[in-house]
C-alpha cells in the first residue's frame, strides 16, 4: 500500500510539474531564443531558433518602431473601424463583415496547417508581449491580439481586392431597406481634382547586361510613404529574407533572400467580378435563381459598434450571400453580388512560403497556390534567370460574356469555371533581351520585342494599356548594359518625364499661332520651349508644366474612355484650351507664392511633423526639398503629392517611392535600399527620419545581410522585453 501511495505522490508531482506556464512566462521562454540587432539606420535584424521565434521578434520590433500603424491595420481589416472612427465607417467594417465575420476567421485559423497556426500564434504573442513589457503604450482599441486575425491581412498590398469594393455602394444597398424587385443606384459623384496614381515598379536584368554577370532586381513599390517597414528575418529553419513588411504582417512582402527576389506591382488583370442575381421571395424566405432552380440565399445578422461622443452605439445589419459572393450593391435594380478571391489561408501560406524559395523552380511551385490576386511579379534569383507573372489568380470564364460589366448570375454559363494554370497566364522567363519591365502597364511590351502577343491569350487577363513610366522604363532599358547597383539606382531615378513631351509641346505651338498674344505669358512660355522635360529642385519649367498638367487633369476636357496617358496626349495637341488653362496657373501660382518664377525645389517638398498616420503640413515648418515628380508624369521615382493639404499652398509628399532596393544576386547577395523619412514612427527616435536627405540626394544605404557584417553596424543587441 505504501508502494501505491508513493507512486501516486510521484505521478502527481509529475503531473505538477508539466502544467502549463503561464501565458507571460511562456512569451518570457520564447522571447530568450530570439536576438534582434538595431543597425546603424535602425533596421531590425530579427534572428530567432524556429520561424515561430523570428516571427515572435518581428511582430515584437514591429511595434517597436510604429505600434500606431501595426494596431490601425488591424482595427481596419478586422471590421471594427467604427469603434474609433464613428459612424461614417460603418460600411467599411461591413464590408469587412460581408466577406469573412470573426467565426468564420477564427475556423479558417483552427483549419490552417500546424505549421502556419504556429506563425499565427507567434504573430499575437509577439505583439501581446510588446503590449506587457510597454504598459504606458495605449492601444485606441486592441488590447490583445489574436492569431485568427492575420486571416484577415492575407496580403500585403496596399489596399488589396476589398478596397475596391464601394463602401457607398454598400451604404446605399444596407440603407435602403432591400424592397424587391426595385432598388435605386447611386450616383456616384466624381471626385474633382486629380487623383495621385497608385503603383510600383519591377524591373529585371539578366547577367549579360551587368557588369558582374548577374542578375539584378529594382524593386520598387509606390505606396502611401510610411506603409511599410524595412525588417530582416532569419531563423535556423531556413529563413533568411529581408525586405519591406507591411506593418502588422509576418512576411516579407517586397524582398529577397540569398538566392531569389521578388517584387509586386499593380496588375490590370481581372481578379473581380459582378454577378447580378435574380432575386425571388416565396414563404418569406429568400431565394436567388440558379439555371433551372431556386437557390437559398445565406441570410445573417450581424451586430457592428461604432464611436459616438464619448460613448459606443450599435447597429445591427443583414447579410446576404449567394455562391457568387456577397451582395454589395444593385446593378439595374438588381442585387449584385461581388466575387472575389477570399481563401485566407491559402493566400498566407503563399505570402510566406514566398520568402523561403531558393531558386525558380521552387518560386514556381510556390506560385501554384495562386492566391497572390492583386500583383504581378517580377523575379530575379542567384542562378541567373529573370522572370515576369501577370497575375496569379486568374479565374477562367466563358469569353461569350463581357465580364467588363456585370454578368447575369441565374445563367450557370456566366460562372467562373475553376482557375487558369500559371502556365496558362501570360509569363516570361529569361527574354533575349534581357532585361524584363513591369511599371503597373501592358505586360505585352513588358520585354519589348519578346514580350507575350495580345492575342494569345483571353482579353480579361490584361488591358492593353500602357503608361508614362512604362515608356519611360523602356526608353532606358532597350540600350543599357554594364549595369551596377549604382548604376540600377541612376535609371530609377532617372530625371526625364515623357509626359511633358507630350503635353508641352501643344501649348508652345498654340501660343505662337495665336494672334493675340498675352505678353505676360511670353517668358513662361520661352521657358517651357526650352526646357529638356527634366525634373530638377532647381527648374522653373517644372514648376510650370506640373501645375499645367494637373490643372488639365482637374478641368479638361477628353473622350470618355481614354486612359490617363491617352488623355495627355490628347490634351498636347491643339485642342483650343491650352491658353486658358495655362493662364489659370499663372494665376494660380502668382496668387499662392507671389510670382510664377518658383523652383520646383521650393513648391514640391517633404515634410513629417509627427507619427500620425495622416499627416497634417504646414508651410511655416521646416521641410526640405524635392526634385522627385509624380508617376502620372513617367518618373519613374515617383514622388506623389497630397493635392488638398488644408492650410498649405506648397506640395507635400504622401506616396510614391518609399521602401526602394536594388538587390544583386551571386554567390552572395548584394543590396542597397533607402526609406521615406525613416524606420521609426517615433519623433523622439534618432531613426524618424535619418533617411530623407539621403532619399532626397539620391544616396542609398548598403544593406547589411550576412550576420558578420550585421555584426558591424550593430547599435543594439537584445532579446524582446530586454531592450534598455
Amino acid at each position: 500500500m505504501r508502494t501505491v501511495f508513493l507512486i501516486c505522490i510521484m505521478l502527481l508531482m509529475a503531473c505538477k510539474g508539466n502544467e502549463p506556464q503561464t501565458e507571460v512566462n511562456q512569451w518570457k521562454a520564447q522571447a530568450e531564443n530570439i536576438t534582434i540587432i538595431r543597425d546603424d539606420f535602425g533596421v531590425p535584424h530579427i534572428y530567432g531558433k524556429t520561424d515561430a521565434d523570428a516571427v515572435f521578434g518581428l511582430l515584437y520590433a514591429q511595434c517597436e518602431d510604429d505600434f500606431n500603424r501595426v494596431e490601425q491595420n488591424y482595427i481596419w481589416a478586422t471590421g471594427r473601424l467604427a469603434e474609433v472612427e464613428g459612424e461614417d465607417a460603418l460600411y467599411s467594417d461591413l464590408r469587412a463583415k460581408l466577406f469573412m465575420t470573426e467565426q468564420e476567421a477564427k475556423a479558417n485559423y483552427d483549419k490552417s496547417p500546424e505549421w502556419l497556426k504556429k506563425l499565427c500564434n507567434a504573430f499575437a504573442d509577439g505583439i501581446n508581449y510588446y503590449l506587457h513589457t510597454h504598459p504606458e503604450v495605449k492601444p485606441k482599441l486592441l488590447t490583445r491580439f489574436e492569431p485568427w486575425m492575420p486571416m484577415y491581412f492575407s496580403e500585403g498590398s496596399i489596399g488589396g481586392d476589398i478596397e475596391r469594393i464601394s463602401t457607398r455602394k454598400i451604404e446605399r444597398f444596407y440603407e435602403s431597406g432591400m424592397e424587391l424587385p426595385e432598388m435605386e443606384l447611386l450616383e456616384l459623384k466624381k471626385e474633382k481634382g486629380m487623383v495621385e496614381p497608385q503603383g510600383s515598379n519591377g524591373i529585371a536584368i539578366s547577367g549579360d547586361l551587368t557588369q558582374s554577370g548577374n542578375a539584378m532586381l529594382l524593386i520598387n513599390p509606390h505606396t502611401s510613404f510610411y506603409f511599410r517597414g524595412e525588417v530582416h528575418m532569419v531563423s535556423e529553419e531556413g529563413l533568411n529574407a529581408y525586405g519591406a513588411v507591411t506593418w502588422g504582417q509576418f512576411f516579407v512582402y517586397q524582398g529577397f533572400n540569398a538566392k531569389t527576389g521578388w517584387m509586386h506591382t499593380s496588375t490590370y488583370t481581372d481578379v473581380m467580378d459582378e454577378f447580378k442575381e435574380t432575386m425571388v421571395k416565396n414563404d418569406g424566405k429568400l431565394f436567388y435563381q440558379y439555371g433551372e432552380e431556386l437557390r437559398p440565399v445565406d441570410s445573417t445578422m450581424v451586430t457592428l459598434k461604432y464611436k459616438d461622443g464619448n460613448g459606443l452605439k450599435e447597429k445591427t445589419f443583414p447579410m446576404f450571400r449567394t455562391h457568387h459572393g456577397p451582395i454589395t450593391h444593385t446593378v439595374d435594380g438588381q442585387w449584385t453580388a461581388s466575387a472575389m478571391m477570399w481563401e485566407p489561408v491559402k493566400a498566407l501560406e503563399q505570402s510566406y512560403i514566398r520568402t523561403k524559395q531558393e531558386g525558380y523552380e521552387g518560386f514556381r511551385k510556390m506560385m501554384d497556390i495562386r492566391t497572390n490576386s492583386s500583383n504581378n511579379t517580377v523575379y530575379a534569383d542567384a542562378g541567373g534567370n529573370i522572370a515576369y507573372f501577370h497575375g496569379n489568380f486568374i479565374p477562367k470564364r466563358d469569353t461569350d460574356f463581357d465580364y467588363t460589366v456585370p454578368v447575369e448570375g441565374h445563367n450557370p454559363k456566366t460562372d467562373w469555371q475553376g482557375l487558369h494554370t500559371v502556365d496558362e497566364n501570360i509569363l516570361i522567363k529569361n527574354p533575349p533581351n534581357g532585361w524584363i519591365q513591369n511599371c503597373n502597364s501592358t505586360p505585352y511590351t513588358a520585354a519589348l520585342e519578346y514580350s507575350p502577343k495580345r492575342g494569345d491569350y483571353p482579353k480579361y487577363m490584361s488591358r492593353d494599356q500602357e503608361n508614362f513610366r512604362g515608356v519611360h522604363a523602356i526608353q532606358l532599358l532597350k540600350d543599357g548594359s554594364g549595369y551596377t547597383l549604382d548604376s540600377l539606382i541612376h535609371l530609377a531615378h532617372d530625371p526625364y518625364l515623357p509626359a511633358f513631351k507630350a503635353l508641352i509641346p501643344g501649348l508652345v505651338n498654340a501660343y505662337h499661332s495665336n494672334d493675340d498674344k498675352d505678353p505676360k505669358m511670353k517668358e513662361a512660355i520661352e521657358i517651357l520651349h526650352n526646357w529638356d522635360y527634366k525634373t530638377s529642385k532647381e527648374s522653373i519649367a517644372m514648376t510650370l508644366a506640373h501645375f499645367y498638367g494637373t490643372r488639365y487633369y482637374r478641368t479638361g476636357a477628353y473622350p470618355k474612355g481614354m486612359s490617363p496617358m491617352e488623355r495627355v496626349i490628347f490634351w498636347g495637341s491643339e485642342k483650343g484650351e491650352q491658353l486658358k488653362v495655362f493662364e489659370g496657373v499663372l494665376a494660380q501660382l502668382n496668387e499662392d507664392f507671389g510670382t510664377w518664377r518658383i523652383p520646383w525645389g521650393e513648391v514640391n517638398r517633404y515634410q513629417r511633423l509627427n507619427g500620425d498616420i495622416r499627416q497634417a503640413f504646414d508651410d511655416a515648418k521646416p521641410s526640405i526639398p524635392i526634385g522627385f515628380a509624380s508617376g502620372r508624369w513617367g518618373a519613374l521615382a515617383a514622388y506623389g503629392a497630397r493635392y488638398t493639404a488644408e492650410g498649405a499652398k506648397k506640395l507635400y509628399g504622401t506616396r510614391g517611392n518609399s521602401f526602394v532596393a536594388v538587390v544583386e544576386f551571386g554567390d552572395t547577395v548584394k543590396a542597397k535600399t533607402i526609406l521615406a523619412g525613416g524606420q521609426s514612427g517615433d519623433p523622439n527616435s534618432p531613426h524618424f527620419d535619418d533617411q530623407i536627405q539621403m532619399y532626397a540626394d539620391v544616396q542609398w544605404k548598403d544593406v547589411a545581410y550576412y550576420k558578420e557584417d550585421v555584426l558591424k553596424r550593430a547599435k543594439e543587441t537584445y532579446t524582446p522585453g530586454k531592450r534598455e
